[in-house]
């Protein structure tokens, strides 16, 4: 958080936000009353977007860095209509209703950026309750907004794939097995991967700022992989497989 100029970077103002919400009229009578919420008004995402754009009439830069899916332990074969379903609506279209609400105010040539995740290509065990499935909506309406938003409003629209790493998130996945299954796959893919390193929030952090700045004005509808290379490889050393596997 510290600048160039050796000063500290300040948070100018926080809004509150539940993105599974897209208007006042669709927030349930339960979640109003509900003491998580006690005090908090204008939470969804048309009030959120208003609040903005009261403050900032213009703004150059729209992250999508959200994602829930409550039954994310349980494999697919077990996952519920309703997990499924809230998994998709909290992860993927929520940056749907997003754009809608935040790309009016946009400047041209302004950016949109959200994470994803290598399960929406392949399978991840553990990763479950239809959470791989949202992202592959994730990335596929990264595409459809990046032609659409970017004829309509010169904005761009793009997102990250990032390798594993040890955050709050990750901890909620299931543990498959006797080590928890983060650490697994951040023990694979540092075996794997064509860049022997340990992967950072800060190479994300570093291509996610790149991709909201100028420097990439020509790149928009892209999944931009962070994971040091580990998204090429078809096929891996048998020792490292024995290594993770415990074999």
């Amino acid at each position: 958080m510290i600048l160039a100029d050796g000063s500290k970077m300040e948070i100018a103002k926080v809004y509150p936000l539940d993105a599974v919400f897209d208007t006042p009229a669709d927030v349930p009578e339960d979640v109003k009353t509900n003491k998580r919420y006690a005090g908090l008004d204008s939470f969804t995402i048309s009030e959120c977007a208003a609040k903005v754009k009261a403050d900032y009439p213009k703004i150059d830069i729209l992250v999508h860095s959200l994602a829930n899916g409550p039954e994310v332990t349980k494999p697919l074969l077990e996952t519920s209509r309703r997990g499924y379903l809230a998994a998709s609506s909290a992860s993927a279209y929520s940056m749907v209703s997003l754009v809608q609400h935040f790309a009016p105010f946009m400047n041209e040539g302004g950016s949109v950026l959200s994470l994803t995740y290598f399960a929406s290509e392949k399978v991840i065990p553990g990763y479950g309750g239809g959470m791989s499935s949202a992202k592959a909506q994730l990335e596929s309406d990264t595409r459809t907004l990046a032609w659409e938003a970017g004829q309509k409003y010169g904005i761009r629209v793009n997102t990250i794939s990032a390798g594993p790493l040890k955050s709050r998130a990750a901890s909620a996945i299931s543990k498959g097995g006797p080590k928890p299954f983060i650490e697994v796959a951040i023990d694979y893919c540092y075996e794997n991967a064509p860049v022997k390193r340990d992967l950072s929030a800060d190479d994300v952090g570093r291509t996610g700022a790149f991709l909201c700045s100028p420097l990439a004005a020509a790149v928009t509808g892209h999944t931009m992989y962070v994971d040091n290379g580990m998204h090429a490889m078809g096929m891996v050393q048998a020792v490292a497989v024995d290594q993770v596997s415990g074999a």
